[in-house]
């Protein structure tokens, strides 16, 4: 099995396909690199921190997804696809404005759960009535992205997780009780 068929099996098993897969396959290249501000990296901190926040362990900012999202969209996402995010960033912005009167960024948490709670309705809707050639949806990116980078940061695999170093013994039965970590 090589490497595009192992991914492809992983993102069926997880219950979808992930967007941008076809470039991430392909070795994440892209001549067309537009760079993210500081401010739009922080702006994604917010949005993967309101999706991941901190609980009993840290949250999506805290593992600088917001920084892995800008890595993944200029380097694995195709140049619509770019757009598209860009413009969901510009979206959520302007829903801020319209409903609290201010950008994303300066919301509490409560306004801004507010803010992505509604998006992600209408990206659900979307998704579910959309045709197979037509675009995804910016959120639904967000959102994959924010699951990605958490997950596989340090602090997502050792803060969130049961983190079982390696090397170490294989260990082909581990108990398991209800409400346990996943073990990586």
């Amino acid at each position: 099995m090589d490497r595009k068929e192992a991914i492809r099996y992983i993102t069926l098993l997880l219950g979808g396909t992930l967007v941008g897969a076809e470039a991430f396959l392909s070795g994440c290249r892209s001549a067309d690199r537009e760079e993210f501000t500081e401010g739009e990296i922080r702006f994604l901190d917010e949005v993967a921190d309101t999706i991941l926040p901190e609980t009993t362990t840290p949250g999506a900012k805290a593992a600088a997804v917001g920084l892995f999202m800008t890595v993944m969209i200029n380097d694995c996402y195709s140049n619509e696809e770019k757009v598209i995010f860009r413009n969901g960033m510009k979206q959520i912005d302007l829903n801020s404005s319209k409903q609290f009167g201010k950008s994303f960024v300066k919301l509490s948490a409560t306004q801004r759960h507010t803010i992505l709670s509604a998006i992600d309705k209408e990206q659900k809707e979307y998704t579910k009535t959309k045709k197979d050639d037509a675009p995804v949806h910016y959120f639904r990116m967000m959102k994959e992205l924010t699951l990605l980078g958490y997950f596989t940061s340090e602090i997502g695999c050792t803060k969130a997780r049961r983190y079982m170093p390696v090397p170490g013994s294989y260990t082909g039965c581990v108990d398991y009780k209800r409400g346990d970590k996943i073990i990586v």
